[in-house]
């Protein structure tokens, strides 16, 4: 399914302590729009849907909708910060192509 990087696991286990609310997981989904047809999208959820796909990495639960999970398959999740930015990367095997934020890609 999907890879987080250690960079990536620390960067959302801080996200979620200091959250206001109860956390049930990271949602990562892909949706319509961006330059390149699809964006991905990552926030922190409070319930857990039935139909999610559930990874487990530690103390982070990714959720994965059912329709996101094929584009999903075999991405790895990185977090960069740098001089040149700070954010999450992702890295699509499924990707034909991407823009340059990478931010968004087409299948």
């Amino acid at each position: 399914m999907i890879n987080l990087t250690s960079n990536a696991l620390s960067a959302v286990e801080k996200f979620i302590k200091g959250s206001d609310v109860p956390v049930a997981g990271l949602r990562i989904a892909i949706s319509g729009g961006g330059c390149s047809g699809f964006q991905y999208a990552m926030s922190l959820e409070q319930i857990k849907n039935e139909d999610d796909v559930v990874v487990e990495y530690g103390a982070v639960t990714l959720l994965v909708d059912p329709l996101s999970a094929p584009l999903l398959e075999g991405v790895t999740v990185d977090f960069i910060d740098s001089l040149n930015g700070r954010g999450f990367k992702f890295e699509n095997p499924n990707a034909s192509s991407s823009c340059a934020c990478g931010q968004s890609f087409s299948a």
